[in-house]
């Protein structure tokens, strides 16, 4: 038993007879008395009622109509799901962005694509890039923006940014009217960072690893606003990227770059061989787009 079989059945049924069912599904009759045949011998009974004035369901022929139209109308609600994925006007994209990049990089972006594309549907998760790198091997994301220095192999990347990293202090601070400082004179100071899995936070973990200085970390937190507030009150200083300090009004925060540039590459990344929807492909060619365009 197959869905043409029970379409050719019902459509008999409707039309009242062969002849007015070929003609609605524009088929020769003799395929719709064939595929009728088979299918009374492969189920052992009669499914129709045959006379020379109209043809009418048997009791078991009105028990198979009702699972027939069941089945046909489930397989028409999958057919247009799909075409409507195909065309882009359902699905969703599960993308996981770190703190300062939701907030400062990507609003511009995700407006674009939702404008483009109003009828799918977007989900943003924030957490660390290892967080998120682990979120794409588990399946728990599409997509997840990563640091692009070391990244698994099971991943596929590509860049979208790089970012300079800065010293972020309050405006009455001696850093404040230096034009740089050392990564060394940065570590003698009070800290307020990132939780561990943040590429913040990794920064300052390498950086103690190799120069050997244990930072003197005073608060934990992933919340920008309070690192930004502790840091205005003198509490500590911290590292950003320049961005989120030139995108919105300085606020008694001033960007001291260091002597030796740091740099943070970013890339967009999914699983390497994984299956990417219709909608999470326009995701990835419209952000990439934008990079390369230059216009976030």
């Amino acid at each position: 038993m197959d869905l043409k079989q029970l379409r050719y059945f019902r459509s008999v049924i409707e039309q009242g007879g062969f002849t007015a069912a070929a003609r609605q599904l524009h088929v020769a009759q003799p395929a719709i008395s064939i595929a009728i045949r088979k299918l009374e011998e492969q189920l052992g009974m009669t499914l129709l009622h045959r006379s020379d004035r109209q043809i009418t369901p048997t009791v078991e022929g009105e028990v198979l109509l009702r699972h027939a139209t069941k089945l046909l109308d489930l397989a028409a609600a999958a057919e247009l799901e799909m075409q409507e994925l195909r065309g882009l006007t359902k699905g969703e994209v599960r993308v996981g962005i770190p703190s300062m990049l939701g907030s400062y990089y990507f609003p511009p972006i995700l407006m674009g694509f939702k404008h483009r594309h109003p009828e799918l549907r977007l989900t943003v998760y924030e957490q660390g890039t290892r967080r998120l790198q682990q979120m794409i091997h588990d399946g728990e994301l599409d997509l997840g923006v990563v640091v692009a220095d070391s990244p698994p192999e099971d991943l596929e990347t590509r860049l979208l940014t790089r970012e300079e990293m800065v010293a972020c202090v309050p405006a009455d601070h001696p850093f404040a009217k230096r034009d740089s400082i050392s990564r060394d004179e940065f570590f003698r100071q009070e800290l307020v960072v990132f939780k561990p899995g943040y590429f913040l936070r990794e920064f300052i973990d390498r950086f103690k690893q190799t120069a050997g200085i244990e930072p003197m970390i005073a608060f934990e937190t992933n919340l920008i606003p309070l690192t930004k507030a502790i840091v205005r009150q003198g509490f500590a200083i911290t590292t950003f990227l320049r961005m989120v300090l030139e995108n919105e009004p300085a606020d008694g925060l001033v960007a001291v770059p260091f002597e030796q540039p740091v740099y943070l590459d970013l890339s967009l990344a999914w699983k390497r061989d994984g299956y990417l929807s219709q909608a999470d492909r326009a995701f990835v060619d419209f952000i990439l787009h934008q990079t390369d365009s230059g216009s976030c």
